[in-house]
């Protein structure tokens, strides 16, 4: 008989935040496939568990998917940990699964810690509908491309971010979804836990220009669903407004409100007097 995969989740931070199944799992399968064997290390440590640990990472997924698979039909069970959390949600694990599955090998999910639904949980941002998608590209125009198709999503929308790509990506939202009220969440479970809420503008404003360190979670709150307005409107509109006096700046600050549309995208429009790319 082939063994069984674990798919077990591991604490997000602080180590208490494991289970008794999961626990117990780790001590009884014959080896533990770790992202990073030096981390998980740490938790079997806590916990004076003394299972092998080998490693299985995003850089060698391919190659140790096809030796653990052989591990399995030969009839061990093997858990499958991440560095944080539940393992193939944005970690490595899903061709394992995938492999496994083909093989014929029974896969067992251990519950346990997520970084995405313990920030929902304690947003203040509708939880009965969300989308989840994970880190956006790292590149600036790949970055905007995909928050342009979600600018009319409607569910709570759910992000990781690099650290050091979080003011971008802000600034980005900010800019192409409008001033939304919005959850930071920064080293959850941790020592230096922070939750940061607002609009988009003040958490950019909070933010400043320090450093920013630790592991981030935003969530941004759906589309109201209301229309778009039409371009055609808005340039009536701007012409209307320009009329009276009004400069570039002050019609890009008052459609935006009238309309809920994103205020660099009426500046565009009243200064060029024709939509510009982002």
């Amino acid at each position: 008989m082939p063994g069984i995969l674990y798919i077990v989740a591991t604490p997000i931070g602080n180590l208490e935040d494991t289970t008794l199944r999961a626990l117990r799992v780790l001590k009884e399968v014959d080896v533990v496939a770790a992202e990073d064997t030096r981390h998980t290390q740490i938790l079997l440590s806590h916990y004076d568990i003394h299972t092998p640990l080998t490693s299985y990472h995003e850089h060698n997924e391919k190659t140790k998917s096809q030796e653990l698979v052989k591990r399995l039909a030969q009839g061990q069970n093997i858990a499958l940990v991440s560095d944080a959390g539940t393992p193939a949600i944005s970690d490595p694990g899903f061709r394992l699964g995938v492999q496994a599955i083909r093989a014929g090998v029974r896969i067992i999910p251990i519950p346990g810690a997520s970084a995405l639904t313990a920030v929902l949980s304690a947003s203040g941002l509708p939880t009965d509908r969300f989308v989840f998608e994970a880190f956006l590209p790292a590149k600036k125009r790949q970055r905007r491309e995909r928050l342009q198709t979600l600018r009319d999503e409607t569910r709570t929308l759910i992000f990781y971010e690099a650290p050091h790509r979080l003011k971008d990506s802000l600034d980005d939202i900010h800019e192409l979804l409008g001033n939304r009220e919005a959850v930071l969440a920064r080293e959850v479970s941790k020592v230096h836990e922070e939750f940061l809420r607002g609009p988009v503008s003040e958490l950019v404003r909070a933010l400043g220009s320090g450093e920013i360190r630790g592991e981030v979670t935003l969530i941004i709150s759906g589309s109201s669903g209301a229309p778009r307005v039409n371009e055609d409107r808005l340039q009536a509109e701007i012409r209307e407004l320009k009329g009276r006096g009004l400069r570039v700046k002050e019609i890009a600050e008052v459609l935006g409100e009238k309309f809920g549309y994103p205020k660099k995208e009426i500046y565009r429009l009243a200064l060029h007097g024709k939509k510009v790319s982002p």
